[in-house]
């Protein structure tokens, strides 16, 4: 089966997404209720000593931790600490970070996912669909997906470096450098459309557009012109 979603975006360019199945997020899901249980179990206690007053006061973190927990954290991270501890993330069905509607609806409908015991509803809808959507994932539009941490540094080995031929200016550079890390998302027709746009100004008859263009974002790569754009950040 294969896990990967992919979005066109409407630049053209093709993301893919790596859902996450039901034994990660199964992971994920014991990581959180072994973080609850660290406040749980204390106030347990006090519930004992504390009576009625203390059973009221454990109800309200109960009620808090059950509901507010997820959100809190999805809306912060995207992600719930034993979700992020695992490398996955919430994200609406285009790819787009959760926004609070989707969160609390996926959340809210836990209840129903729980059902009859277990998540057992949950885990029928995840294995019923190719997006492993559980029924508050169907419900709000998201996915859980691995996070790929992206690299601050910007690598270029699809070309030899090689110094434009005029002198460009910041918006230019910017586009160069942007298209460069852009490029292995793209498809060889989009990629060699902007390239063409990007190469407009001289072009080098021996190379074509795409490696002039990430012959360029290597040159400025490698002579620190990418840290006078505010790309290296």
């Amino acid at each position: 089966m294969d896990t990967l979603y992919s979005i066109e975006t409407p630049e053209g360019v093709l993301l893919d997404l790596k859902l996450a199945g039901p034994v990660v997020r199964c992971g994920a899901w014991l990581i959180d209720i072994g973080i609850r249980s660290v406040f749980y179990i204390p106030a347990l206690l006090v519930t004992f000593i504390g009576g009625k007053t203390g059973l009221g006061l454990f109800m309200i973190l109960l009620f808090l931790m059950e509901w507010f927990y997820p959100v809190a954290f999805e809306l912060l991270w995207g992600a719930t600490p034993g979700k992020r501890a695992l490398g996955l993330k919430v994200v609406h069905s285009n790819g787009t970070p959760v926004c609070w509607q989707a969160s609390i609806i996926r959340n809210l409908l836990r209840a129903a996912d729980f059902l009859p015991l277990f998540y057992m509803f949950g885990l029928i809808s995840m294995l019923c669909n190719q997006r492993f959507q559980r029924l508050g994932d169907l419900a709000a539009g998201t996915l859980v997906v691995h996070h790929q941490k992206l690299s601050n540094t910007l690598t270029i080995t699809d070309a030899p470096p090689l110094r434009p031929p005029v002198t460009l200016n910041l918006q230019q550079r910017q586009a160069i450098l942007s298209f460069a890390e852009r490029y292995q998302s793209l498809s060889e027709q989009r990629a060699a459309e902007l390239a063409g746009y990007l190469s407009a100004w001289q072009p080098q008859s021996k190379l074509d557009a795409v490696s002039q263009v990430l012959g360029y974002a290597h040159w400025y790569s490698e002579t620190g012109s990418k840290h006078d754009t505010g790309l290296a950040s």
